[in-house]
């Protein structure tokens, strides 16, 4: 299965961009009426020094146009300074247009006058006219990278609802498309995408009008804006690379937009292993861009809106307000310069040998749903990408809604209730063709059609299912004791995996079957089934009668967890195992392929406590950059290291 790292390309090269959103901290987003050319030379040469060429910096709207009919050209002036300042020292900057909102306040040109910001025709002419406008007096300029038409739109569009459920998506569509034009009306060929931060219902299960699907067959990159908040932590430092794996839509490049940590809400130390985690992992998941958020703190500003009101905001620099760099500022030099060390701009993602299903529920409107048969789909999706990924497994993201590829040898149907009929028909015909098909059990969330709704249930996995009508299957005990009957991969008979028991009164539910032409692979502590394989013309389906995967997503503090256990195994049934992997689900290893033939492999640690462990890598060895051979890998709190694989 083929796993998207597409690059953006200039004059022929695909290039990598690592840099920071951009205000000067004389000023925040009223930087540009008391402009302070030498702070900004200052601030750039910094961010020059720390590996960053680029920046992504903001038309901020009220100032730049006053009226409907006019540009301020001081304004303007002083953006061709800043962009010449960006050249001087060999950066690039990416316009946005729209702004729109901006650090938890949204800024009206005072002569909007209410008018509807997607649907009113008039106002839509005054974006474009002033799109064009912009865009033809910098077109030209070496400085510009890209454009980008807004920040975080759906905000300014309904700053109540996200969008979510309020935003029209034919109209969304259409206004893009008309920036856009205007983009091009104005002589900018750069690439150019919306700045929407990439949180339609693709990603998140919710409809905000943004649907990617629709905004990627207007762009040239897709840009996710990611602050998650999470209550376990080996999900937080892998949820910004779930959601660019999610964004694998279109082949598109995926830069890393925004993304930070507020120096008010984390200490020094782990705001560097936030940066150093979010930065290696986002990199394997195929971003190939990063645009911290963003370059400086903005204490001197506290008196003002918005940071009056939010003063967090004024704390996610990369450096403080006397322009100190801070540890996160180290890591993203550090990171930059193994960028460049590995040559990153030239290599690929190896092709997937697992395939996570993600049920088109997720993003398609099917009638009759509720709408936690979507957003349930991310959280256990997730939860399984997590455990794949501390299984070392070389997994890639399928989503239903584009077909699942038929060259995986294993492929992973994580705690899902709902799949159309076709797929079922699908899967059953990839284990007839000798791949592994895991399935576990989940029947939903919520009381409406509680239930799988897995068609054939008990002939496609070789049982008879004992299960009631609306009535669950009670999982009673705080812990699932899953007690392995017969070797399985690199399980052992008689082994024991002890599974977290979580979730609301529909969920904590089992499915009762009694094996009819299944073997029994591992049991409950009160006997009953809970794996089972069917065999299967030359592979098998292999089902689960627990959802461990959304018990799991519903633990706090939970990871690591033995579903990784679980999927080495599979894996190592399906002959699907990685050529390096480590035996400790607190390292998780990557690999990328240069052009060249080189194989780069990463190790990233997962504990706040110094770790080593010995690495598997089969017919291969290990080479750091000075040349040794490492047999095994010794990392720091939530370390990275980076080693070359090669052919013995």
């Amino acid at each position: 299965m083929h796993r998207n790292a597409a690059k953006l390309h200039a004059n022929g090269e695909p290039l990598t961009w690592i840099g920071v959103n951009y205000w000067s901290r004389a000023g925040g987003p009223r930087m540009w009426r008391d402009y302070d050319a030498a702070v900004v030379a200052e601030e750039l040469e910094s961010l020059r020094a720390h590996g960053m060429t680029l920046t992504r910096s903001f038309f901020y709207w009220p100032d730049f146009m006053p009226t409907p009919e006019t540009l301020d050209e001081t304004m303007v002036d002083r953006y061709r300074d800043f962009l010449d300042q960006h050249a001087r020292l060999g950066m690039a900057t990416i316009p946005t247009f729209l702004v729109g909102h901006m650090s938890g306040q949204n800024w009206d040109p005072e002569w909007r006058g209410g008018r509807d910001l997607f649907g009113d025709v008039w106002f839509v002419a005054r974006q474009a006219w002033y799109v064009r406008e912009l865009t033809a007096r910098f077109a030209d300029h070496p400085a510009v990278a890209a454009w980008l038409l807004t920040n975080e739109v759906p905000i300014y569009g309904d700053w109540r609802s996200r969008g979510i459920g309020t935003l029209d998506p034919e109209q969304v569509r259409s206004w893009a498309q008309l920036l856009i034009d205007a983009v091009r009306a104005g002589g900018g060929r750069q690439p150019v995408s919306v700045g929407d931060g990439a949180w339609g219902v693709e990603v998140t299960g919710s409809d905000n009008g943004f649907r990617v699907r629709e905004i990627a067959e207007l762009v040239d990159f897709l840009g996710p804006h990611v602050y998650r908040m999470e209550t376990d932590q080996v999900r937080q430092n892998l949820g910004a690379a779930f959601v660019c794996e999610l964004l694998d839509i279109g082949g598109l490049p995926v830069i890393m937009e925004e993304f930070g940590v507020t120096s008010d809400y984390v200490s020094e130390e782990h705001a560097a292993h936030y940066y150093r985690q979010l930065l290696h992992h986002t990199l394997l998941a195929g971003a190939t861009g990063w645009l911290a958020w963003n370059n400086t703190d903005y204490d001197a500003l506290e008196d003002v809106e918005p940071y009056s009101h939010h003063p967090f905001e004024m704390h996610f620099g990369l450096f403080d307000a006397a322009g100190r760099a801070k540890p996160q500022a180290l890591e993203v030099r550090d990171f930059a310069r193994e960028v460049e060390r590995l040559d990153i701009a030239h290599t690929s993602r190896p092709d997937a040998d697992v395939a996570l299903v993600v049920s088109s529920f997720l993003e398609r409107q099917y009638p009759f749903t509720q709408p936690e048969d979507a957003t349930v789909v991310f959280d256990v999706c997730r939860q399984a990408y997590v455990a794949a990924r501390e299984a070392d497994l070389r997994v890639g993201v399928a989503r239903e809604a584009d077909g699942l590829p038929e060259d995986c040898r294993l492929y992973l149907v994580p705690s899902t209730k709902q799949l159309t009929a076709p797929t079922w028909t699908a899967l059953r015909g990839l284990a007839e063709a000798g791949a592994t098909v895991y399935c576990s059990y989940f029947q939903g969330a919520h009381k409406t059609q509680r239930g799988p709704w897995w068609p054939n249930l008990d002939e496609t996995f070789g049982v008879r299912k004992q299960s009631r009508y609306g009535v669950p299957a009670p999982i009673a005990d705080d812990e699932l004791r899953m007690v392995f009957r017969r070797d399985f991969g690199g399980i052992a008979a008689g082994e024991e995996l002890v599974f977290a028991v979580a979730g609301n009164e529909h969920a904590r539910a089992y499915l009762p079957v009694v094996p009819v032409d299944a073997e029994v692979i591992a049991e409950d502590a009160l006997g009953r089934p809970a794996l089972l394989r069917r065999r299967t013309g030359t592979g098998a389906m292999v089902l689960c009668t627990f959802p461990i995967e959304y018990m799991a997503a519903q633990t706090p503090f939970v990871n690591p967890e033995p579903t990784w256990r679980l999927y080495d195994a599979l894996a190592a049934e399906a002959a699907a195992r990685p050529p390096v992997r480590v035996e400790d689900p607190r390292v998780i290893v990557g690999e990328l392929a240069h052009e060249d033939g080189r194989r780069f492999t990463w190790f990233i640690s997962q504990s706040d406590e110094e770790i080593k462990v010995d690495v598997h890598s089969g017919p291969s060895i290990l080479v750091e950059p000075s040349g040794a051979v490492v047999r095994g890998v010794r990392l720091r709190p939530y370390g990275v290291q980076v080693l070359e694989r090669r052919a013995v």
